[in-house]
């Protein structure tokens, strides 16, 4: 009796995780949806907008008032009207976030996955970036961070202005 008690429970055991298995109650999970190709609206927009992005990055260049850390386009710079990435990183104040991101991962890819990135603008010199020991992106020996919130709320002000969102808003100096 015993013996074919735990033949049936073993037994039913095995219906249950079969069961639960097919019906997937307890699949993985995932953190975003499987990416897919945005329209091709949205593609031919996305080229435009860059495009626009880069004639108002070279605008800004010329008017000194844009240096990115990347050979691509800083969409965050250019948005609040130009940023001197350069100046700000020899500061040490921080960077804003497109920078921060760029730096990241390039170096991330040329000090510890070896490979070469040429994303970076030929100005930087890769070997003054560095990790400390709590891994943080260390840039001349100091941890290289994002801007404080008041100068992001400045940069943001001044982006609703440009943006003509905020009229009512003077642009940050």
């Amino acid at each position: 009796m015993r013996s074919s008690m735990r033949f049936i429970l073993a037994g039913s055991l095995v219906a249950v995780g079969f069961l639960l298995g097919s019906a997937q109650v307890f699949r993985p999970l995932q953190a975003q949806p499987d990416a897919s190709a945005p329209s091709d609206d949205a593609v031919k927009k996305i080229r435009e907008a860059y495009g626009s992005l880069k004639g108002a990055a070279a605008q800004l260049t010329l008017e000194s008032r844009y240096t990115s850390i990347t050979k691509d386009v800083n969409a965050y710079s250019v948005l609040v009207g130009g940023i001197n990435v350069k100046d700000d990183l020899e500061s040490g104040h921080g960077v804003d976030p497109d920078t921060f991101a760029a730096l990241n991962l390039a170096v991330y890819e040329m000090k510890k996955n070896n490979a070469k990135d040429d994303s970076l603008a030929d100005w930087v010199d890769i070997n003054l970036f560095g990790y400390d020991n709590g891994g943080h992106l260390t840039y001349r020996n100091k941890v290289v961070r994002i801007y404080s919130i008041s100068r992001m709320r400045r940069l943001n002000a001044q982006r609703l202005v440009i943006l003509e969102e905020g009229k009512e808003l003077k642009p940050a100096k």
